[in-house]
């Protein structure tokens, strides 16, 4: 009977501890929707009166968001063995007050875009999230916008 008891008590401790993580978990997703691993799926820039669709058929982009960093990582689907071989990939700390997401570049492979400050708007229905904003860095020539969708790549 202490057997049972025992048991019994071991498996309702151990419930309320899941319950308790799936409650924290998704408190944590309804107050950081934006955090999760995503898959580009279209990206549009516009430059002076030009408007570009990036061809995505031969690459592939996720961007990887948690409580207070960001990181995305950009390569081509060919292993880099032919003549449109690319890997991009990028990373540091952001913000979001309410729907203006703001990145700090720390790390990137294009080593003068570091330390720049990136504002973007951000929009969640769903599994999709759509960023918009500036990329400006005067020094090196560069003011467009960009529209990028995502979609959720882990539930």
């Amino acid at each position: 009977m202490r057997i049972l008891v025992l048991l019994l008590a071991i498996a309702l401790v151990s419930s309320c501890k899941d319950q308790t993580k799936q409650q924290t978990t998704e408190q944590t997703n309804d107050m950081f929707p934006i955090i999760g691993t995503w898959e580009l799926i279209s990206a549009t820039t516009i430059q002076g009166d030009s408007t570009y669709q990036k061809d995505l058929s031969n690459k592939r982009m996720i961007k990887i968001i948690n409580d207070s960093h960001f990181a995305f990582l950009n390569h081509d689907l060919n292993k880099g063995e032919d003549s449109l071989a690319v890997f991009v990939a990028g990373g540091g700390s952001y913000t979001l007050a309410g729907d203006t997401y703001t990145e700090v570049l720390e790390y990137c492979n294009f080593r003068k875009w570091e330390s720049n400050t990136f504002e973007f708007n951000v929009k969640v229905k769903g599994d999709t999230l759509i960023q918009s904003g500036i990329e400006e860095i005067k020094e090196l020539g560069v003011d467009r916008k960009i529209i990028e969708v995502y979609i959720k790549t882990e539930k």
